[in-house]
């Protein structure tokens, strides 16, 4: 797909997060310029802001998953999950491209002072939720923190089936979850290519073809779409499931293994072709509610500019294999 000139040019007109991966992925620009732009992470942007607002103990909000004081306030509280704790601050950095030097000794003083919500547990160690476990991994590993034992604890509670769920935990399901299966396995594929260690990609790829049986789309069962979340592409993301992030995944794992798209994909290729307006650019839809320390794409209805480069570079990758 040859992407529209005034597309790409407005995306193009983007924050340092955004624009290096337009620059790498959709321009095709040589490394050099595109790291330079990502260099400009740690001092410009999205980027900038967040480690501003990074406390002196190392975490923000006060919090590893929710904000200090966000069980004990008696104020209201905003609709929905707060965005704006370490373990997703973190996450927004490393996928924005942060490099991890310039976070300094944070994860020392992560391991210092930052104890979970759930069990007062480690900060590193990780707790029992699946994909807040998933995002520990990745972004442990990115600072270069030892994560070996978090990283075995997905082999070890991975259900029969071949996935995860974040239920299974407290004993509520024993059938895995479209969400917390790709959450696991994009923590699964960050660890090894940041540490190098391929001990756990039998483990992922089974994960993987949790969701390939179900061509990202439906039910193993019968067949029918398991929800019309799979068709409701929102940025940020964060923990929800779409077809677009699943592929974009699977887009990574090629690209990291060298291996051609599984044509068991086609149709949720299909959902994000059809999504797409006539103009090149794909719509947000209902942004994720909850706080958060401020926007970083467009309101409901309006074009993300996100969501288009998810968008075009998954149709790329996936036209270039079956042109």
């Amino acid at each position: 797909m040859s992407i529209d000139p005034a597309v790409l040019e407005w995306l193009l007109d983007s924050d340092p997060a955004l624009r290096w991966q337009v620059e790498r992925d959709l321009v095709g620009a040589p490394p050099e310029q595109w790291e330079r732009t990502r260099a400009r992470v740690a001092t410009e942007g999205f980027g900038a802001r967040l480690l501003r607002l990074q406390d002196a103990d190392g975490q923000w909000a006060g919090g590893a998953f929710f904000p200090a004081g966000f069980f004990e306030s008696d104020e209201p509280q905003q609709p929905g999950q707060p965005w704006i704790a370490t373990n997703w601050v973190l996450k927004d950095l490393r996928e924005w491209g942060l490099d991890a030097g310039a976070l300094g000794d944070t994860a020392e003083r992560l391991a210092t002072n930052s104890r979970w919500d759930y069990n007062d547990g480690p900060y590193w160690e990780g707790e029992v939720d699946v994909c807040i476990n998933s995002y520990t991994l990745a972004s442990g590993a990115w600072l270069g923190v030892d994560m070996t034992p978090l990283a075995q604890w997905f082999a070890d509670h991975r259900l029969a089936d071949g996935g995860w769920n974040c239920e299974a935990e407290e004993g509520h399901s024993v059938r895995s979850s479209f969400h917390s299966t790709l959450n696991a396995v994009r923590g699964l594929l960050a660890y090894e290519k940041y540490t190098g260690d391929t001990g756990l990609r039998e483990t992922r790829h089974r994960g993987e073809e949790y969701l390939l049986e179900r061509r990202l789309l439906y039910r193993l069962t019968t067949g029918e779409p398991v929800g019309e979340f799979t068709t409701r592409f929102v940025a940020p993301s964060r923990h929800r499931y779409s077809a677009l992030t699943a592929l974009d995944h699977f887009r990574d794992v090629a690209l990291h293994e060298g291996r051609a798209p599984d044509s068991r994909m086609a149709d949720a290729v299909s959902v994000v072709r059809d999504a797409r307006q006539p103009d090149g650019r794909w719509l947000q839809t209902t942004p994720l509610a909850g706080r958060t320390w401020f926007d970083v794409d467009a309101a409901e209805g309006e074009p993300s500019k996100w969501l288009t480069l998810a968008g075009a570079r998954v149709l790329d990758w996936w036209d270039a294999a079956f042109a």
